[in-house]
């Protein structure tokens, strides 16, 4: 059976490159446009693992990951932060927002695929 991986991430490019990239490696990827679309899918699909960007229409990354970590089902949920928006300390708010990982876009495919591995062999 195959792990099932939420993208939250609202530019269509960086999604088709998550959803080949993750693809390629055996994951089934669910997609979310919005951060109220990730809450959402979250409850729903219960995923093994989000990759969830910051800037995001809506609610952003670090109050979809605060909705999403308010969840008792989805708490132990690992969420990776991939996001082009890293300023000095958004780490640091990705993590108190309760994030597990934080990447930096632009991200080497290897260096993602094998943080994501690390939650989710």
């Amino acid at each position: 059976m195959s792990r099932k991986i939420l993208v939250v991430e609202d530019q269509e490019d960086n999604r088709r490159i998550l959803r080949d990239l993750l693809m390629s490696a055996d994951y089934e990827v669910i997609e979310a446009v919005t951060g109220d679309e990730g809450v959402t899918a979250a409850e729903t699909h219960r995923p093994d693992l989000i990759l969830m960007d910051i800037q995001l229409p809506g609610l952003d990354g670090y109050e979809a990951t605060r909705h999403i970590r308010a969840n008792p089902d989805l708490q132990q949920t690992p969420i990776i932060v991939v996001t082009s928006y890293a300023l000095s300390g958004d780490d640091v708010k990705a993590f108190e927002a309760g994030c597990d990982a934080y990447m930096a876009k632009p991200f080497s495919p290897r260096e993602l695929l094998a943080k994501v591995r690390e939650y989710v062999p």
